[in-house]
């Protein structure tokens, strides 16, 4: 494993952006300061004009593998996460095989220990009757239990009141949910297939699934954390409405109710189905200018604690299906980080607030194990970004297995140029290094 010294880079950390020198020895940043100088046993990389970030942890992806290969896997879609700076992910059990018995679950933890180049999580699925099953879940090794509120593949629903009760008061572990209330989703679809068949506008996605679906599910969810103490991380929300339900007035780490943003609801708004399609087709579905200026709001001010992807890749063909056929998702791993700051040069976000809502917060919120800060003795998991390198996102750089990406056409005015992933230099100046020393996430807990 060689050294590496990074200098002259502006670190961001912990609120603080300031020129400096990291040394990384034996997988792990082994001293910060102002200066440090060079030995002939270390490999130096200028990072005058960049910026030196924590890399960045994506709490919910959809890797695909076992079962769903043919749109991504660990390897392709880890291989896209490094390219764009996120160096660790929490990946959903919705693959097939469902992960929803221990046995399912550490299948998938051993195809990602040979396969990934990026760090390392499996949430373990649970559904209407495996709750023995979610009670074996190791909490220092496993990062939470993921239930779908919302249909999903195969048999993910869990919509028994008497079931979720069970769950949110037998377990201490991180319960991270989908929340849309199916019956609402339902009527609304039937109402639509009336009016157009089973060639519905796709514009009509955000009527579907709907403000309304949204609320319940979600307020219902908070609802049942509150009466059992359960601990609660609500995914991907979408509505303005929804914002309301959260706090921000007690530090992160003594939250027991947290929300996760995604990158397409900070950025789409319903207007793009017109140019987008399915393409943009999302559960839950990118709504409102209103409801994206309002995540917005809530994401600075500490209502929304964390910024995620839910990268779920789909081929072109999938896509190019009717309403009602075509899978909703889409990739995003190696554009997320970019996006932001694209929206940092708008005026929206600080590099500061990028970093705290990437790296620090998913690491507090998730009790990671010494990764998400520049921090001595921490694991070196850091990204270089040169803030001003523009680029095009076309066919010829996209490299999620799908070949496609939302933001095809899209010019950012940031590119990363080094990522590192427990020391190793695993991508660097637009070529991912044939190195998968990924390691399974830890928790201290």
């Amino acid at each position: 494993m060689s050294n590496y010294l990074i200098k002259n880079g502006s670190l961001v950390n912990e609120g603080i952006v300031q020129k400096g020198d990291i040394l990384i020895q034996e997988g792990k940043i082994a001293k910060i300061a102002q200066t440090i100088e060079a030995t002939p046993d270390m490999q130096v990389i200028d990072a005058t004009g960049k910026y030196v970030v924590p890399g960045m942890i994506d709490d919910q992806v959809h890797f695909r593998e076992p079962g769903l290969t043919h749109k991504g896997d660990i390897a392709s879609e880890s291989r896209a996460a490094v390219a764009g700076g996120i160096t660790s992910f929490i990946e959903q059990p919705n693959t097939v095989p469902n992960a929803v018995t221990q046995e399912l679950l550490e299948q998938k933890y051993e195809i990602a220990s040979s396969a990934s180049y990026a760090n390392y999580s499996f949430m373990m699925g649970g559904t209407n009757d495996n709750l023995e099953e979610l009670l074996q879940t190791n909490p220092r090794n496993v990062a939470g239990i993921k239930l779908f509120l919302g249909s999903s593949t195969g048999n993910m629903l869990v919509d028994r009141q008497d079931v979720l009760e069970k769950i949110f008061s037998s377990t201490s572990m991180l319960i991270a949910v989908h929340a849309e209330d199916e019956g609402t989703i339902q009527a609304n679809l039937q109402q639509h297939k009336e009016q157009y068949g089973e060639d519905i506008p796709v514009r009509c996605h955000p009527i579907i699934r709907s403000e309304e679906a949204c609320y319940i599910s979600s307020s219902k969810a908070i609802e049942l954390a509150k009466k059992t103490g359960a601990r609660l991380h609500v995914f991907h929300v979408s509505t303005g409405k929804e914002t309301e339900l959260f706090r921000n007035d007690i530090p992160l780490k003594d939250k027991k109710i947290t929300a996760e943003v995604c990158v397409h609801h900070l950025w789409f708004t319903d207007k793009d189905y017109e140019t987008k399609g399915n393409f943009i087709k999302w559960n839950p579905a990118v709504k409102k200018e209103s409801d994206r200026e309002k995540l917005w709001e809530a994401l600075l001010d500490g209502r929304i604690d964390v910024i995620a992807t839910d990268h779920a890749p789909h081929t072109k063909e999938e896509k190019a299906k009717t309403y009602t056929q075509a899978p909703s998702g889409g990739p995003l791993v190696q554009h997320a980080l970019v996006s932001l700051f694209e929206a940092k040069k708008q005026g929206r976000i600080t590099v500061e607030k990028i970093v705290e809502k990437t790296a620090h917060n998913p690491a507090i919120l998730f009790q990671i194990e010494k990764r998400g800060f520049l921090k001595e003795g921490y694991h070196a998991d850091i990204v270089l970004i040169d803030p001003n390198s523009s680029w095009e996102v076309n066919q010829d750089n996209i490299l999620y297995k799908c070949g496609w990406s939302p933001f095809e056409g899209e010019t950012f005015s940031s590119k990363v140029t080094h990522t590192f992933v427990n020391g190793c230099l695993v991508y660097e100046n637009e070529e991912v290094k044939e190195i998968r020393c990924g390691q399974r996430l830890l928790f201290e807990r």
